[in-house]
């Protein structure tokens, strides 16, 4: 079997019925920079790039750095940049971490439920996996409403176990097995 980080390489782009998942660029400085300095869309996740220049040492820092598994959320319509998607591989555990970021002024609209129905169909119908978990800060009741709706299970609260906004919060955590996504 090929490796997992290989695989998920080959699979830089996903496109869903509205929106697209791709690579993401230093040129996505501008439209990057519009939701990030945008306190209520990152209340709840980094320490948000405020301008333009931020922005850029962010997507060559972090981003380019090791690109494989990070992803613009794209419209497929506009080519317009709303949010980004990331899925870190596990290779000894089969298993990945998802991680999402979506502009304020798209939240409801169901456009990051389905990029991760196409994470979920990477990790399971291509890579194979046997699990996929992610986690949010439980006062981000939006975050866990999606993964519910993506068919995970809540396993439980791990109490200030993270570091966010200078301040120890609490993480609900979730996942989804493959024979359960099969079913």
């Amino acid at each position: 079997m090929k490796n997992l980080s290989v695989m998920i390489a080959e699979h830089r782009y996903l496109k869903g019925k509205r929106i697209s998942l791709r690579p993401i660029e230093l040129s996505d400085d501008a439209q990057m920079t519009e939701y990030t300095s945008d306190e209520e869309t990152t209340r709840y996740i980094f320490a948000e790039p405020k301008n333009l220049e931020q922005t850029r040492r962010l997507i060559a820092g972090y981003y380019l750095r090791e690109p494989i598994g990070k992803y613009a959320v794209v419209l497929n319509d506009s080519g317009k940049l709303i949010g980004t998607i990331e899925f870190r591989i596990e290779d000894q555990t089969r298993s990945g971490d998802l991680g999402f970021t979506l502009s304020r002024h798209y939240w409801g609209h169901g456009y990051m439920t389905e990029a991760a129905e196409l994470i979920l169909d990477l990790a399971f119908r291509v890579l194979q996996l046997e699990r996929v978990h992610a986690a949010h800060e439980t006062a981000n009741l939006a975050s866990g409403r999606l993964l519910l709706r993506i068919g995970m299970t809540h396993e439980g609260t791990r109490r200030k176990d993270h570091l966010a906004g200078g301040r120890l919060v609490d993480s609900a955590y979730y996942s989804i097995l493959k024979e359960e996504y099969e079913a």
